[in-house]
């Protein structure tokens, strides 16, 4: 980036045809890629340059490579350095453009927090990451890492006992995890095999982490800190932090605004502004606000730079955010408005559930109703009855589950959100009775 080449990473796992239109999205001259997923790539202008090849390993052990390059390239804080790609859980996924400006203000947050050398007394950082370098999260902790000099851990494959073998190897202080990997922690007895005493902090994202799970990891990690943060790819990741043990404390909230970050809950009909307490789409304005995507409008940004969220979420007195649900994936239960994430955390309790997703069900009388798919506990015999019965007794009657199906695997991204999508179309195309 600092030759001024933007840069794109994709997913290796995505299909021929998700590749092929990252492609004509960012309108790439060159690649980089394994022999195995190379054939995935159209022909480019300048080719592709295989990573894993003799010619390329050895380039990286040349010394001294020329600054004349470095010197001869002028770069504008407005330029793009990025093109980052937003979730496709409804459809295909869009470019998202971001500058060196956006990398630039969120950079000098993580500086902002940094401790002096005086403050310091706790090892030096070692993180082991489990999000993908593609996906915003995984990206800019990377870039978090350069900047302010920590080692990274890295694997080839994710593997549950193998990250823990690694914690134990290799120190690791911190981890950038998911609310599925969280859960696991929690419920899996492989971590008493492992001696995990160097782990300080937990950081996850990507999706919503109910009161319950944290609760329990806090009675079985108590020595370390599990704190929750809220961004997107059009935010260049972090918008909301929690600082401190007492802030990471408050176990349903995301933490405060972050640095430079303007926010505020309005409602998505009459585009009011509300006050505390009150829940509403989430926007937010600030210099790690994206420069654009390729479908910029009046939908996603206003003309006054707020960019509209589409998370229903709200503030409390103290300034602390609380994460709903996604606006679109809201329930329409007769006149009520069903959250699916406020379902999935308290089926996420159940000691015989190991994970659940909740999606709205066609009703002919109440236009839609909650369903849930649930994957047991190996072993567990839990039926949709109990299942419906467990929901029934926590919340009020408009907010009961109807329906159950039970899945081998809920399907996600690889940040670890939802594809409710997929669900949905397998739950309206007779799919119920093969499962």
């Amino acid at each position: 980036m600092s030759l001024g080449i933007v840069v794109s990473p994709a997913n290796p796992h995505g299909s021929e045809s998700e590749i092929t239109h990252q492609v004509q999205l960012s309108k790439p001259v060159i690649a980089f890629a394994t022999s195995k997923t190379s054939s995935k790539l159209p022909s480019l202008k300048l080719g592709t340059v295989l990573v894993d090849s003799p010619e390329f390993l050895s380039f990286l052990t040349q010394p001294n490579i020329g600054n004349e390059v470095f010197d001869s390239v002028k770069v504008s804080q407005h330029d793009t350095a990025a093109i980052l790609y937003s979730s496709g859980t409804t459809g295909l996924v869009k470019g998202v453009l971001l500058s060196h400006l956006n990398i630039i203000a969120l950079v000098a947050g993580y500086y902002h927090l940094r401790k002096t050398p005086q403050e310091q007394e706790e090892p030096h950082p070692v993180s082991f990451f489990t999000v993908p370098l593609f996906h915003v999260f995984g990206f800019f902790l990377l870039a978090r890492a350069f900047s302010m000099g920590e080692t990274v851990v890295f694997t080839d494959r994710f593997e549950f006992e193998g990250m823990l073998r690694s914690i134990e190897k290799y120190k690791i202080t911190y981890m950038p995890v998911s609310p599925p990997l969280v859960v696991a922690f929690t419920k899996s007895e492989l971590t008493k095999k492992y001696d995990l005493s160097s782990l300080m902090l937990l950081g996850s994202g990507g999706a919503p982490l109910g009161k319950e799970v944290s609760e329990r990891f806090k009675e079985k990690f108590p020595t370390v800190e599990l704190i929750q943060g809220y961004g997107l790819t059009e935010t260049s990741g972090g918008a909301t932090r929690a600082i401190g043990p007492e802030e990471a404390g408050r176990y349903s909230s995301v933490g405060r605004l972050a640095e430079n970050m303007e926010g505020k809950i309005v409602d998505p009909e009459t585009g009011e502004a509300l006050p505390p307490g009150q829940r509403g789409e989430l926007w937010l304005r600030g210099p790690t606000v994206m420069k654009g995507d390729e479908k910029a409008t009046a939908e996603t940004l206003d003309s006054e730079g707020w960019l509209k969220t589409g998370d229903i979420c709200y503030f409390d007195s103290e300034g602390f955010l609380y994460v709903v649900d996604r606006l679109k994936e809201l329930i329409k239960y007769k006149a009520y408005q069903v959250p699916p994430a406020e379902l999935e955390h308290l089926l996420h309790s159940h000691p015989e559930i190991v994970d659940a997703a909740v999606i709205p069900y066609p009703d002919e009388e109440a236009g839609q109703i909650p369903m849930a798919y649930v994957v047991r506990n190996p072993g567990s015999n839990i039926t949709q009855a109990q299942v419906m019965d467990f929901i029934a007794k926590q919340v009020a009657p408009y907010k009961k589950i109807r329906r159950v199906a039970f899945i081998n695997s809920i399907p996600k991204t690889p940040a670890g959100k939802i594809l409710r999508r997929e669900l949905i179309n397998h739950s309206l195309s007779n799919g119920l009775s093969k499962l």
